[in-house]
């Protein structure tokens, strides 16, 4: 790969004069976009009649919010594939358009999702966003079905290790591990304790292995509710930068956390449990096949993903108290014993 060329607020009007996009000498308004964790993420909007909006993506080796860790730029070439890869799949439209990828200077320019909202931020106000989650849910249902399978060529088309690592160690390893991670004084004892549980270790690092298999089904790899947005009438699905081919339970585990985790932050999983059902059901029958995923794997990973949001780097404002998340640690808990629903 040649040098990479770096966007700035300063040449990406030009950059995207270049590409076709906007016109010379046009007036253009860039500002972040999202919560540019990994990439450097900006909205571009044309101000000329009638007006266009943009989000420009770019991967760079360091990440934007952590540059501490490195990451091969190649994470956003398995974000393009996978949205061009899933589009035959997708007719709710759960994917954004892809209006251009530039693969030399790993930049990736999406449809402009606007003021939608995001599921986090949807449940916490305790809004209704079932509808979205069962459609997601059947849609990754397809994805899995179509892509089901030991494909060799698929899995080298989406060799994503790398990304896999570095998001799989924040969910099955670091919490298990003396860390220094900034916990109430409740939850951190709490945590202190889940270190010692050698069952619970254990269990963490064999869903780990799983995770890490190159075999079952593409896979996003990043179902979390800070990658689901929520447009009138529809659901979207971004940032598939993790995208590999593995464990398909694991992209259902990831949907079921995040659909339970602020009822189980406030001491209501009862009140989800439907949904929680739906979302299931809704996936098998679109998976429809006799490879359906394990219910119960997907709950152990869906367990273990509201674990990490509690103890781990990535905790969420949901569980920002010792009451909240304790209330969470007990639910997650109860998911990797169990594989169940029926303790909610």
């Amino acid at each position: 790969m040649n040098a990479q060329r770096l966007l700035s607020e300063a040449n990406l009007p030009e950059y995207l004069c270049g590409l076709g996009l906007t016109h010379p000498g046009e007036a253009l308004r860039v500002e972040p976009a999202g919560d540019g964790n990994i990439n450097w993420v900006r909205r571009a909007t044309a101000l000329a009649s009638p007006p266009r909006s943009y989000v420009v993506k770019q991967a760079r080796p360091a990440l934007e919010r952590f540059p501490q860790y490195q990451a091969p730029t190649e994470r956003i070439v398995c974000e393009a594939r996978y949205l061009e890869h899933v589009r035959g799949w997708d007719a709710d439209g759960v994917c954004p358009r892809v209006l251009c990828f530039d693969e030399p200077n790993r930049v990736l320019v999406l449809e402009d999702l606007g003021a939608a909202e995001r599921l986090d931020r949807r449940l916490a106000r305790g809004g209704d966003a079932s509808g979205a989650l069962t459609t997601l849910a059947a849609f990754l249902g397809r994805v899995h079905r179509e892509t089901r399978g030991d494909s060799p060529g698929l899995a080298l088309r989406f060799a994503n290790e790398p990304m896999q690592r570095l998001h799989g160690a924040h969910i099955f390893s670091l919490p298990y591990q003396v860390n220094d991670f900034v916990l109430p004084p409740r939850t951190a004892a709490r945590a202190a304790t889940l270190r010692a549980d050698g069952a619970l270790c254990s269990r963490a690092e064999r869903a780990y292995q799983r995770y890490l298999t190159p075999a079952g089904a593409l896979v996003h790899g990043d179902v979390q509710a800070g990658n689901i947005l929520l447009p009138e009438g529809g659901v979207k699905l971004l940032d598939a930068e993790i995208a590999h081919v593995g464990d398909p339970a694991f992209d259902i585990g990831m949907l079921l956390a995040h659909a339970l985790l602020p009822a189980a932050a406030a001491g209501r999983t009862a009140t989800v449990r439907p949904t929680l059902g739906r979302c299931w059901q809704a996936y098998a029958t679109a998976h429809a096949a006799s490879e359906l995923p394990d219910l119960a794997e997907a709950l152990c990973y869906a367990g273990l993903e509201l674990l990490r949001r509690t103890i781990g780097a990535a905790r969420v404002a949901a569980v920002a108290d010792d009451e909240a998340g304790l209330r969470v640690i007990d639910v997650g808990i109860d998911l990797v014993r169990t594989g169940s629903l029926a303790g909610l």
